[in-house]
């Protein structure tokens, strides 16, 4: 590193500590219409545009509410569809993606007795690796544009909410080809039915591979495919703690037993031949056919429809309309939110028997959502906040390449997250010294270029967006800094950072 670059980072970092010292002495204060519609935009959304700012006043703020509540009736991006276009395996069937992968295993299993060179064995192997990361990466990139570019940005918060509520590993075993199948279904019904998102993924093979329900066997059946034999209790331990009841949802040990017990069986046609369009399969064969008591209810022997039976169960339980009006309380308002909130969404939950839009409808109106106490309370996690500081520097064509890069260095990559519980939504999650210090040198970079084809971005037009959230410290720190450090300071304000 350079002096003059040493001396260039030193001041960009003393200039965002002394911007985060005045952020912590802020005090709530009353907030115009206008900062209301931005704060409405900034929550609804992936962070507002130039392009909202110029149309703001030409749409009432329960009109756009409405309007993100029905995304139908938004026409979709034009730019959205072209730069989806581009990626060839997202719209492929999953089962295709997954034979094509086969057929390379298949070549190099059958060539291993020396027909093939090491060489030509090497390129195989390379050519699956690829096609598999290949798939990855394009659903990871597609799913970044969506938030970037879709005008439908309700529905997108509410995939990626769905994604990390439902979360999946695309790591594991063959769970990578169904990704993008897996995110479009969720997005199909992301502001639907509760009930209806619990059977979508209770039957997706991303989600029985990723929780092992496909090793999930009556014990006194083996399966030949995997040599699998017995109860495996991962799928129903997790549908109970983190999909639906949450952890202290008044479920025992013996409720996760009996879970597991009904929904044996529940597997992936890897061939084709016998599952649904999304190649699930029930195999009778391996289904424990005994009555089960699930959560103090009687489960007569009845195959499939026990799974169902169990669902329905579990879709209308007190505890899950709790869990989950918490989980939105807490992405839509503050990371401990008030219990007058969750109890207005529980109730809300129950009475439209878990109607997503209507919760978010009791939400966005509620007495809660518009306290300014609120306004700005919730930390940005790594996706929002460089989704967000593409859509508010108008960058056109951003590169996809280096988010996705700048998301795995913040400990955030896209269908990344190992463990169930997928990736948090609070403050404590990301807010520490080492990843401020990475998001103060990315929002450097992209100031200077890194996503816009080393375009410099225009303070002008950060300033015209994002200028009225700014704090009165922080519009004069930007005022007395050096204009090559403007926008850098704009986009790793404090203000920026938080929603």
């Amino acid at each position: 590193m350079t002096q003059n670059m040493r001396k260039f980072c030193n001041i960009i970092i003393c200039s965002f500590l002394l911007l985060w010292v005045f952020h912590f002495y802020q005090q709530a204060t009353a907030v115009s219409y206008q900062q209301q519609k931005k704060y409405y935009i900034s929550r609804l959304s992936f962070g507002i545009t130039p392009q909202q700012i110029a149309t703001i006043n030409t749409q009432s703020l329960e009109d756009y509410i409405q309007a993100q509540l029905n995304p139908s009736s938004i026409p979709e991006s034009s730019k959205l569809t072209t730069q989806l276009a581009k990626f060839d395996t997202i719209e492929q069937q999953s089962l295709n993606l997954f034979k094509t992968f086969q057929q390379y295993n298949n070549q190099l299993e059958e060539n291993s007795t020396a027909t093939l060179s090491l060489e030509a064995k090497q390129q195989l192997r390379d050519k699956r690796n690829q096609h598999k990361s290949k798939i990855i990466r394009q659903a990871r990139q597609a799913h970044i544009i969506r938030a970037i570019a879709s005008n439908r940005q309700l529905q997108e918060v509410m995939t990626n909410f769905w994604l990390n509520h439902f979360n999946v590993f695309a790591a594991k075993k063959i769970v990578a080809f169904w990704l993008a199948d897996y995110e479009n279904d969720l997005r199909d019904r992301a502001l639907g039915n509760f009930r209806d998102l619990l059977a979508v993924t209770a039957h997706h093979p991303a989600m029985l591979v990723y929780l092992d329900n496909n090793l999930n066997t009556n014990p006194n059946r083996i399966r030949k495919q995997g040599n699998a034999k017995g109860i495996n209790e991962n799928y129903a331990r997790e549908l109970m703690e983190l999909h639906t009841l949450g952890v202290d949802g008044g479920y025992t040990q013996q409720d996760v037993t009996n879970l597991a017990r009904i929904f044996t069986g529940w597997g992936v046609d890897i061939r084709g031949n016998y599952g649904d369009a999304n190649n699930f399969r029930f195999f009778k064969r391996l289904h424990d056919p005994t009555d089960k008591i699930f959560l103090g209810q009687t489960i007569i022997s009845s195959g499939m429809a026990e799974g169902e039976q169990a669902l329905d169960i579990l879709a209308n339980h007190p505890a899950t309309a709790r869990f989950i009006s918490y989980k939105l309380a807490q992405y839509f308002v503050a990371d401990t939110p008030p219990k007058t909130l969750v109890d207005k969404l529980t109730k809300t939950f129950l009475a439209s028997q878990g109607n997503i839009k209507t919760v978010l409808e009791t939400l966005f109106h509620s007495s809660e959502f518009n306290d300014p106490n609120y306004y700005k309370a919730k930390f940005k996690t790594p996706f929002q906040y460089l989704v967000s500081i593409v859509r508010a520097s108008n960058i056109k064509n951003p590169e996809l390449k280096k988010i996705e890069w700048m998301l795995n260095q913040l400990a955030m990559p896209i269908f990344g997250c190992e463990a169930p519980n997928g990736y948090q939504n609070t403050e404590s999650a990301w807010l520490n010294p080492d990843a401020m210090l990475r998001r103060v040198s990315y929002a450097t970079n992209i100031a200077r270029g890194a996503l816009s084809n080393q375009q410099p971005l225009d303070f002008t037009t950060l300033q015209t967006t994002l200028g009225n959230d700014l704090t009165a410290q922080t519009q004069q720190t930007i005022a007395d800094s050096h204009p090559n450090l403007k926008a850098a300071l704009i986009l790793g304000s404090p203000e920026m950072m938080y929603r």
